[in-house]
């Protein structure tokens, strides 16, 4: 594997899942597989657990690391072609790109999605660069359509919590405050239709995804409809997807936030979210800190998925 943006990109996933297992049991099997290699992770946004579990991930395997805040401590970056540079970005990232390039071995890259342009968005205008003038190997630590990190820790989570071999897994729209992009949604969607698991998707009318990422999922517009049999719901907010929609916060309806009552209507279900949570918005107190909440096995396994992702490039430079 020489990049990773997308489930496909990671080939058989229980062969990778059973990587994940022995990886899991012992992280430093194989912490010489890294030595004299640096990966740079680059973050143009945010981030707790991805830049903490991906640097200890590498780290494990022996590593050298470097890390760049594109907004913090870095040249403002112009990221278009053309634009004559007389504003606040003095660097170009057809320049800055090839010469991180010179200073590592492996990119991560974490960009979100801006909400200027859906094509721009979901072309993944930003990582598509780094692959292309890096010279180097890429993973995604988050892009503008996909957070596949997020979504392999979360399969290698379901995997060790289910109770069946086909669990009935629902994907459910909460209320939030700030516009969101679709990353986690369409890639934990992407991600589970790759399983034979019964998946539901369950948002308001308005918030559909597109249609690549909901895939054979069947859509449920009652949420309560939707949560009956599940044995894992996992939350999260988006915004809109569809047309002059794109990027738009469309309902706060707090009907929609999951409380215990909620929880009841499952099969016992399991709590997931990929984190940070607004708690009382996207779920109450009480689900969270139940002993059906699975938020913090699910975040410690993003260090096995970055680790698995890693170790695997490791082996293909």
């Amino acid at each position: 594997m020489r990049h990773f943006t997308n489930v496909h990109d990671l080939g058989n996933l229980k062969s990778a899942l059973r990587e994940a297992a022995e990886i899991k049991a012992d992280k430093f099997k194989y912490d010489q597989s890294g030595k004299n290699k640096t990966l740079m992770m680059i973050f143009f946004n945010s981030s707790l657990r991805t830049r903490l579990s991906t640097q200890k991930a590498a780290m494990n395997l022996g590593m050298n690391v470097m890390v760049l805040d594109i907004n913090q401590g870095a040249w403002k970056l112009e990221t278009e072609r053309g634009v004559v540079m007389d504003g606040d970005k003095p660097e170009h990232i057809l320049e800055a790109i090839p010469v991180m390039g010179c200073y590592c071995d492996v990119i991560g890259v974490r960009a979100f999605a801006r909400f200027e342009s859906r094509d721009d968005d979901y072309g993944e205008k930003i990582i598509n660069q780094f692959i292309d003038l890096s010279g180097r190997p890429v993973f995604s630590m988050e892009a503008a359509t996909r957070h596949p990190l997020q979504s392999f820790a979360d399969l290698i989570t379901i995997e060790e919590y289910k109770k069946k071999d086909k669990p009935k897994v629902v994907l459910s729209w909460a209320p939030h405050p700030k516009v969101l992009p679709q990353a986690v949604p369409n890639s934990f969607a992407e991600w589970m239709n790759e399983t034979d698991y019964e998946f539901v998707i369950t948002h308001p009318e308005g918030y559909e995804l597109a249609p690549q990422f909901v895939g054979k999922a069947d859509v449920e517009y009652d949420q309560w409809k939707a949560f009956e049999g599940a044995d894992f719901i996992y939350a999260k907010n988006w915004s809109a997807y569809s047309g002059d929609n794109y990027g738009k916060i469309l309902s706060v309806d707090p009907a929609w936030t999951i409380d215990s009552e909620k929880m009841a209507h499952t099969d016992n279900a399991y709590f997931m979210h990929c984190l940070p949570i607004r708690r009382n918005m996207i779920t109450t107190d009480d689900v969270l800190e139940s002993p059906q909440s699975i938020v913090i096995p699910e975040a410690a396994n993003r260090e096995i998925s970055a680790q698995v992702v890693l170790k695997r490039i490791l082996e293909n430079l």
